[in-house]
């Protein structure tokens, strides 16, 4: 029995050569001319043996964003074991996500593996660590806004929506109705800790609610939120980053406006998030270390001081860009 092609993959450079097919998957495969609406190319040298060997060369092309601009290639119709086939072969500057061909159909496109790099217009919306308290330089975000403009004033720009307080299902319902006089190319959420809180009388009437000991606090709840936003950004043709939870101070938050934080249950959001983004194909930036034990940096155990901040961009540049 044939497997059937159940994948289909956008193409815009060495996988459309018969010849990488042939090596790849056996012979060539069904494909259809499209193109790519927001998006246009850059150089990228590679320097894996294998590869260069298949392809023949040691340059191929790499995806950027770009209002206006758009790439022309083909549409790959691919089996399970052609599609893991053409992810090994792609070298590790490459991801595959969900893109929106011209045509408004969605499917598979190899990457930057550095989500923040190739982006063009970016919006950021979460809480209040992403909204800049305790900076007045405007946090992490301000930092990343002036390092991206930096980059092409005329053509990049950065739109900070944070909104302190905010849970993931507030930024799930207030963000759609934001993008479009954004046209964002990508959409970054800050997914902080708000989400792991507990009630104080809560945490204080039963012990299990402060934080689960052994971290395994279960936050399933937010999957719809997210699987939400994943379908907004897909809609506007914009790559969702998912960035978060930062590291907190247990000692100076169990007590914070009513709320209990802990680091058990911060940890297992953690845990969360990674795990559905791995699933579903989305980036994830991990900001856990960039203030791992150092208290100091922290105003009130919760939120970055400014050299926080400055830790915490610094952490995500690395990461994203």
């Amino acid at each position: 029995m044939t497997e059937s092609r159940t994948h289909t993959l956008f193409s815009f450079g060495t996988l459309m050569d018969e010849r990488v097919q042939t090596a790849l998957f056996g012979g060539a495969v069904p494909t259809s001319p499209a193109s790519l609406a927001g998006y246009t190319t850059r150089p990228l040298k590679i320097t894996d043996p294998a590869v260069i060997a298949a392809s023949g060369l040691d340059v191929h092309l790499i995806l950027e964003r770009r209002l206006g601009a758009s790439v022309e290639g083909a549409v790959l119709h691919l089996t399970d074991q052609e599609l893991a086939a053409a992810d090994a072969y792609e070298v590790d500057d490459y991801t595959r996500r969900r893109v929106v061909l011209s045509s408004g159909e969605s499917t598979w496109a190899y990457l930057d593996a550095k989500p923040l790099r190739p982006a063009e217009r970016i919006v950021i919306v979460g809480d209040s660590i992403a909204y800049g308290r305790c900076d007045p330089r405007g946090g992490w975000a301000g930092h990343l806004a002036a390092a991206h403009i930096a980059g092409n004033e005329a053509e990049r720009r950065l739109f900070n929506l944070a909104v302190p307080g905010s849970t993931l299902a507030d930024v799930g319902e207030q963000t759609p109705a934001l993008l479009a006089a954004r046209r964002p190319d990508t959409l970054l959420v800050a997914a902080g800790i708000n989400d792991s809180a507990v009630p104080l009388a809560a945490a204080e009437a039963n012990a299990d609610a402060d934080a689960d000991a052994d971290g395994t606090a279960d936050f399933t709840h937010l999957t719809a939120g997210l699987d939400a936003l994943a379908a907004t950004a897909l809609g506007h043709n914009a790559r969702l980053v998912v960035a978060g939870p930062s590291w907190l101070d247990e000692e100076r938050t169990r007590d914070y406006e009513g709320l209990r934080f802990t680091r058990a249950r911060a940890l297992a959001l953690r845990a969360f998030l990674r795990a559905w983004c791995e699933a579903n194909h989305i980036d994830h930036l991990d900001l856990w270390e960039a203030l791992r034990e150092r208290t100091d940096l922290l105003a009130d155990g919760l939120h970055p001081t400014a050299e926080g901040h400055r830790a915490l961009y610094e952490h995500l540049d690395a990461l994203g860009r």
